[in-house]
């Protein structure tokens, strides 16, 4: 009885930091992990390793700052910072965003058609757009943020595919555990694609913003203290574990599948599960194809929610998933425009792949000047007041910075080479 009270308390706490790992892991974030595994085997799943802590760091860290201000990421930098770092993020970030946003819906689209061949992929993704819409729309935060739970379930697909083929799980472990680095451009590109799309800047401003609404929805009053601390620590290291889990599987089912089969170059998302069927077995590409779709309806009302929230915040218009469309127009009107950007991002002729890649690349070059801010955030007290960050989080948070920078500052020496 006390086991299942346990678990029961548990599960009661996972919420904004469950649901932003697992929307980690859209279909950019697959498209990324598949054509890492096809392009280097098994060479970069020590990146699991790397990459966890980090990520739990800085998304601690973001969820801390939503706890303690009661407000958004992008509200706190209009507040306390000079207005040029709030307008380079924006730069930086809404192209970025709806690139993702385009990219994904793409995704779905390409993967449902390799489910049902006779229906077109983009009928697809624009049913899927619609949908997404309408629930975003119509639906009030506290159910959004049900079903967007629910939909975590969906990653769970992808820790089923490498037990259906056959693995060398001796050099699995050496391959996690002991790092291989290649100076070549492909592989320094894949590796800032990999921490770009782990370590997200949408995914910081979604962060800070949930946390403040979700407590916000469950006492107007609330007081921080340690339990809750606790809680949203346990929560947040949950949901990147999730994450990294699913980056782990994907990159290892790839490698072990579609590298050794000589399939290096993957395109496009469903080309990954296409090229499943025939060698690992029609399930495992079932499975992958079903994860994209699950983990696009999850990732995509993340997206263009937090693109919302931080154009709100920024110029104070009227925010928030648990407001009707009349209240908060601006807010509803830009989750529109995304969508029917990102829906239209498929009529140009863009590489979904291109685009995927490229998007991972501009988030792990703009990611070093956000989470610096974001560290000078959680350690200023009059922001903060007795809930800066402890020095674990200090050194988590400046080893992330330096290796983004560094990955960031080798990929333009490859470029510009």
């Amino acid at each position: 009885m006390k086991g299942k009270a346990r678990l029961r308390n548990f599960l009661k706490i996972l919420g904004p930091g469950l649901v932003t790992g697992a929307s980690d892991d859209d279909p950019s974030g697959i498209a990324t992990y598949s054509q890492a595994g096809a392009g280097f085997g098994l060479s970069l799943l020590w990146m699991s390793i790397i990459t966890f802590p980090l990520m739990a760091g800085i998304q601690g860290m973001c969820a801390r700052i939503g706890l303690v201000t009661c407000q958004g990421l992008a509200h706190t930098l209009k507040k306390h910072y000079p207005p040029v770092i709030l307008y380079l993020m924006l730069v930086f970030s809404v192209p970025a965003i709806i690139l993702n946003i385009g990219a994904d819906i793409a995704g779905m689209g390409a993967v449902t058609n390799l489910l049902f061949p006779s229906v077109p992929s983009f009928a697809f993704s624009l049913l899927f757009t619609v949908i997404l819409m309408a629930v975003i729309i119509l639906y009030s935060y506290q159910k959004i943020a049900r079903i967007l739970k629910w939909l975590c379930l969906s990653i769970l697909l992808y820790l089923v595919v490498p037990f259906l083929v056959k693995v060398d799980w001796k050099q699995v472990l050496l391959s996690t555990l002991i790092p291989h680095i290649e100076l070549n451009k492909n592989f320094i590109e894949m590796v800032v694609a990999i921490l770009g799309t782990t370590i997200s800047p949408y995914l910081f401003f979604w962060q800070a913003t949930m946390e403040a609404e979700d407590q916000g929805h469950k006492n107007k009053a609330i007081v921080v203290d340690k339990r809750i601390l606790s809680d949203m620590t346990a929560d947040v290291n949950t949901g990147m574990f999730a994450s990294i889990l699913v980056m782990w599987f994907i990159m290892l089912t790839t490698g072990v599948v579609l590298f050794n089969a000589g399939i290096k170059d993957i395109q496009t998302v469903d080309q990954a599960a296409k090229a499943l069927a025939p060698i690992a077995g029609k399930f495992s590409y079932v499975c992958f194809a079903l994860g994209v779709i699950g983990t696009g309806f999850l990732a995509i009302p993340v997206l263009t929610g937090s693109l919302s929230y931080i154009l709100a915040e920024s110029f104070e218009w009227a925010e928030g998933l648990d407001k009707k469309f009349h209240e908060a127009r601006a807010f509803y009107i830009v989750i529109i425009l995304s969508l029917i950007i990102g829906l239209l991002i498929n009529l140009m002729g863009i590489s979904p792949m291109k685009a995927l890649i490229l998007t991972a690349i501009l988030y792990g070059v703009t990611s070093p000047v956000m989470i610096a801010v974001i560290i000078h955030i959680g350690n200023n007290k009059k922001i903060m007041n007795d809930y800066t960050n402890n020095r674990f989080s200090n050194i988590l948070g400046m080893i992330t910075f330096i290796l983004m920078t560094v990955a960031a500052g080798v990929l333009m020496y490859f470029q510009f080479k």
